[in-house]
């Protein structure tokens, strides 16, 4: 039970962040991974049982074994508890975010969609922004934590506008619309009006979030970390162009996708 082992199952569940982590030196690696096989574990808890009550058991064992490790319990035996443990240790994480990530990814449990934009903000902030805030904090760079949110709220935003037809054909509506869902009709690849407004609105937000956080100075020490954001922009700019490009998938060809990764770490961007 190692960093390594994160990195396999950050590897197979997480393609980009791993991509991204991969730019960090060795230490910083080993300091990312367990972060992000967190996230995974409990970004899947929702999905892997139709029981909403075993899903809640799910978060709630995640919710007991972070609470453990800041208590200074014996670790649960687990493969990502452990070196999530190291991490905590060394890096003194704030556990409210540990706390917070997990609380949001209760909503995924459930049909329910958000009630406004306050709450798919929030779960954003949640998830998105305190992932990546944790990572640059695991980074030695907590200054930049205020970019960290900005950027993980973007990316956050990128990933879950382009999952929406997947989410919407599991029964769940995360993106507030006026009037409610069509689900039919995005069901049948078409894309009403009310629903291309939220997205617009939500991915040119998105653009803004990342455009001012990318203005700011910041520890190159944290780069690593913002790296995880490196496609963003591009999935935005083309939903703010054609939401419906949803439908068809957002993923850049893997030439495409790798060597613009590539080109932010060798001249020193993110």
């Amino acid at each position: 039970m190692s960093w390594q082992d994160c990195a396999e199952l950050v590897e197979r569940g997480d393609p980009d962040r791993y991509l991204s982590a991969m730019t960090a030196p060795l230490e910083g690696r080993a300091r990312l991974f367990p972060l992000y096989a967190f996230n995974l574990e409990v970004a899947r808890a929702p999905w892997v049982t139709s029981e909403a009550g075993l899903a809640e058991i799910r978060l709630q064992w995640w919710r007991d074994a972070v609470g453990e490790l800041y208590e200074g319990a014996t670790p649960r035996r687990h493969e990502v508890v452990l070196p999530l443990g190291e991490i905590i240790g060394a890096t003194r994480l704030p556990r409210p975010l540990f706390d917070a990530l997990i609380d949001a990814r209760a909503f995924d449990i459930y049909d329910d969609g958000h009630p406004g934009r306050a709450g798919f903000d929030a779960y954003l902030a949640a998830t998105g922004g305190g992932l990546m805030e944790l990572a640059v904090r695991a980074l030695g760079a907590p200054d930049a934590a205020p970019v960290a949110r900005e950027a993980g709220w973007a990316q956050g935003a990128a990933g879950l506008l382009a999952a929406l037809p997947v989410l919407w054909s599991a029964g769940r509506d995360p993106l507030p619309v006026e009037g409610g869902l069509d689900r039919q009709a995005v069901l049948d690849r078409q894309m009403p009006e009310a629903v291309a407004r939220a997205m617009k609105q939500v991915a040119e937000e998105a653009r803004t979030r990342l455009s001012a956080a990318r203005r700011q100075k910041v520890d190159a020490a944290a780069y690593p970390a913002l790296r995880a954001a490196w496609q963003a922009d591009r999935m935005l700019a083309r939903l703010v162009e054609a939401p419906e490009a949803i439908f068809d998938g957002l993923a850049a060809s893997e030439f495409r996708r790798k060597g613009s990764l590539l080109v932010r770490t060798f001249t020193g961007r993110w």
